[in-house]
């Protein structure tokens, strides 16, 4: 393994820069709300122990269904997503492309026979992405930075977006810093500034989640992110990782209705309930922001937790249905088509 995968913490002048943020104290950035990575009455060793009897249906037994998109030719008056699996997807909105958490390399560890990809989930590589206006970063952790992949975009990419922090290790990984902005939690970036006058562009906000972040042993040192991405006729909320708490009530408040909120829907479990969302907790956050619908992310690619890989889309379509939430399944690679009457099948039903 390679010592550059894990990337390298702020320090110098950029950590003294990072300091001056409300979010950083103690050492490290906080959530809104107290945050404990488990229960105080869950040991270690029951984690260890429920992970080796975890679910033996944690892997589908076959090859998923995908589908191998040119992105470079996607021309549609209205915002297209294609979803790669978990984290990973591309938007092209306003005649720019936009590429979230890029994860192709086929495994989500710093170990490359750790955590890989389901056989079929892993069809795209950095090659088949178009050039990419606008690359997001919303945290630092394996399964969402993947060195590999960001290294062989890096000639590809016009201007990079993250949470504070990242560009530490960005500069490390030989990318120029000149490229990068970092975002605290409610700052806004217009990414057009050579616009006529009266004509509104694009605008990306970060905004709070709950989660942490940290490639090592230490944790916190970068930051952790939800963004909104707003045009003039569209309004899209991509939500990284997090827990459920009071903020999505709060974005929804203040900037939503959203056309689409993107979430995470799996690696959850109770021994771990606040740093990521129970499927059902998944849809009460965007009926929070005010979503008209929804796409699951965070599922159908790695094994992050101990329930049946197909259970988190299950469960989330199930409460959606009793609350009346329109949710959107588009398979891997699969062209999703905002304000299209989008026909979702159950695909993951092999």
């Amino acid at each position: 393994m390679s010592l550059k995968i894990t990337g390298k913490p702020p320090s110098g002048k950029h950590l003294e820069k990072l300091k001056q943020s409300p979010n950083y104290k103690k050492n490290a950035f906080q959530n809104l709300s107290d945050t404990p990575m488990k229960p105080g009455d869950i040991s270690y060793w029951k984690i260890m122990r429920e992970f080796i009897n975890k679910n033996k249906n944690t892997a589908p037994s076959r090859f998923l269904p995908s589908v191998k998109t040119d992105l470079s030719k996607l021309n549609s008056p209205t915002p297209v997503i294609v979803w790669f699996g978990h984290s990973s997807y591309f938007i092209r909105i306003e005649n720019k492309n936009f590429l979230i958490d890029p994860v192709f390399s086929g495994n989500a560890s710093p170990l490359s026979f750790m955590i890989k990809a389901f056989r079929g989930s892993n069809i795209y590589k950095p090659e088949d992405m178009p050039v990419i206006d606008y690359l997001i970063l919303t945290h630092d952790h394996y399964d969402h930075l993947d060195f590999k992949t960001i290294r062989k975009l890096r000639n590809k990419v016009a201007k990079i977006y993250c949470s504070l922090g990242i560009t530490s290790h960005l500069k490390y990984w030989g990318f120029d810093t000149n490229k990068v902005i970092e975002m605290d939690w409610w700052e806004i970036q217009q990414l057009e500034n050579d616009l006529p006058a009266g004509r509104q562009g694009i605008s990306l906000t970060a905004a709070p989640a709950r989660h942490f972040s940290g490639r090592g042993i230490k944790r916190g040192q970068t930051f952790w992110s939800s963004f909104i991405l707003k045009t003039k006729d569209h309004n899209l909320y991509l939500g990284g990782d997090s827990g459920y708490d009071s903020h999505f009530k709060e974005i929804g408040d203040k900037y939503g209705p959203f056309d689409i909120a993107i979430l995470e829907a799996g690696q959850y479990n109770t021994m771990w309930p606040l740093i990521h969302m129970m499927p059902e907790e998944t849809v009460q956050a965007a009926i929070d922001l005010k979503a008209k619908s929804l796409l699951p992310v965070h599922w159908g690619k790695f094994t992050l937790a101990l329930h049946a890989w197909d259970e988190p889309i299950k469960r989330i379509i199930d409460k959606a249905q009793s609350e009346n939430i329109k949710v959107v399944t588009p398979k891997i690679g699969q062209p999703l088509i905002l304000g299209d009457s989008f026909q979702s099948e159950h695909w993951w039903e092999m």
